[in-house]
């Protein structure tokens, strides 16, 4: 395994990248003010679990092999893509839908409920080429080839990274929580809220969409 200063210094970076705004976090964050912090949360986890799948295809050498072709690189992306656009419509859809029902109720019972919400964490994360990318691009830079065995290193690191990640997203799961428990007394603001958390989603899925392969990663 690295040395206990490269150990320090890949918590440090892992640290400072997990409480850094990025897709994830305002993933979480918009499916809390859809639905309320039991959903945050446990969508928090899931995209935990997603990122996991990553770290471990990561070092089998599958995620190398997905990114290394464009072909496969460019459908795993158009999946999680359009995955991730049919959540945030399907979230617009439902808020508007309830708005001429009693939204007071709905505060209290998230619209889909924790465990579909942490199902789709994991379809959203798991479907994220860039995910797989980051995995490939940082981690390897603290493992230590002299120690042997490299994937297991390449596991227990990515495994660090998904926790603070995980960590950072229960945070904000927390946070937007109360953001959303203070509108309960205002049912026209749940609406909004709901309505603007589907389309930061979609506005997630088309940057997903347009993103392209790494350079380092390109033929």
């Amino acid at each position: 395994m690295p040395d206990v200063t490269q150990l320090a210094l890949f918590f440090a970076a892992a640290f400072v990248l997990a409480v850094t705004p990025g897709p994830g976090i305002f993933y979480v964050a918009a499916r809390t003010l859809a639905g309320g912090r039991a959903e945050g949360v446990a969508s928090s986890f899931g995209t935990g679990l997603g990122g996991m799948v990553h770290v471990l295809a990561g070092s089998l050498g599958v995620s190398a092999i997905v990114l290394a072709s464009a072909e496969l690189f460019t459908a795993l992306k158009l999946i999680g893509a359009g995955y991730l656009i049919w959540v945030g419509f399907r979230t617009i859809r439902s808020a508007r839908r309830d708005a001429s029902g009693a939204l007071r109720d709905e505060a209290a019972a998230p619209p889909i409920g924790p465990r579909r919400a942490f199902r789709e964490g994991v379809l959203v994360e798991a479907l994220n080429p860039k995910t797989a990318a980051f995995f490939l691009a940082f981690v390897p830079q603290f493992v230590n080839p002299a120690a042997g065995g490299v994937a297991l290193q390449f596991v227990v690191l990515g495994f660090v990274s998904v926790a603070l990640n995980t960590l950072a997203d229960v945070v904000v799961a927390f946070a937007a929580g109360r953001i959303r428990e203070g509108a309960t007394a205002r049912p026209a603001l749940i609406r909004r809220l709901r309505e603007a958390s589907g389309g930061a989603m979609i506005a997630l899925g088309i940057g997903l969409a347009l993103a392209r392969r790494p350079a380092t990663l390109l033929r």
